[in-house]
């Protein structure tokens, strides 16, 4: 049996049985309930990306269950959802480490990532709206802001792409490369870690940009894979 822990809201009864009962004279929100492997999970992956857990550690579940106050379950259940996002590798016997990225890995990644993103950027450019456009525009001006910020960078960086997948509207593709950003965090490879990558990627968005500005698909699609074939180029240094 799951160990979930739920939110309780105070204007709704409880009755062995039944479903909660809203209070006569509350107005009751919609309850939101969160499993507790959920929080589990979003903990770990914020230690993983943070490095407290590098890549090809062990992952010490006793440890963690006491650390987080918690029993061994919701922490396994958690271990179960990032093993399926490719945080976590499950070796049978040996318990869970964090996943390491191999120069042939980041290679795969980089090729998934282009051909979905590209696709994408393409859709945008056709399809996007003036508000939809501005966003973006603002996102990418955000961005040039940023540049002195690494942190700040990374974070823009992922939005402004993940806004261009939002506008062409493949929930797929979306939740694809949701899950191989992640994976990316743990490369040691990084391209935007490399001197000089920061700028040469804001000179790449500036073309991206461009090729949406002008509705032209085929051009926002092939500055979108150039910008991902230097980025591997890049992390391949």
């Amino acid at each position: 049996m799951h160990n979930y822990e739920f939110k309780a809201n105070d204007n709704l009864t409880f009755r062995p049985g039944i479903r909660p009962v809203p209070a006569a004279d509350a107005v009751t929100p919609p309850l939101v309930r969160r499993a507790l492997y959920e929080d589990v999970a979003e903990r770990l992956r914020q230690q993983i990306f943070a490095r407290q857990l590098p890549p090809g550690s062990w992952i010490d579940e006793q440890r963690l269950a006491g650390e987080y106050g918690i029993s061994r379950t919701p922490l396994r259940e958690a271990l179960k959802v990032l093993a399926a996002e490719g945080l976590v590798t499950m070796r049978v016997g040996r318990g869970a480490y964090v996943t390491e990225m191999s120069r042939d890995d980041v290679a795969q990644v980089y090729h998934l990532l282009a051909l979905l993103e590209s696709d994408a950027a393409a859709t945008a450019a056709a399809q996007a709206d003036a508000a939809q456009r501005a966003r973006l525009r603002a996102l990418h001006e955000q961005l040039e802001a940023a540049v002195n910020d690494r942190d700040a960078f990374f974070a823009l960086n992922e939005r402004w792409h993940l806004a261009l997948l939002e506008i062409a509207g493949n929930r797929w593709s979306s939740q694809v490369v949701a899950d191989l950003r992640k994976v990316m965090k743990l490369s040691r490879h990084h391209s935007l870690f490399k001197q000089g990558r920061l700028a040469d990627s804001l000179a790449e968005h500036r073309a991206i940009m461009r090729a949406i500005e002008a509705r032209d698909a085929e051009a926002t699609r092939r500055a979108m894979q150039a910008h991902f074939e230097s980025g591997l180029e890049a992390a391949a240094r």
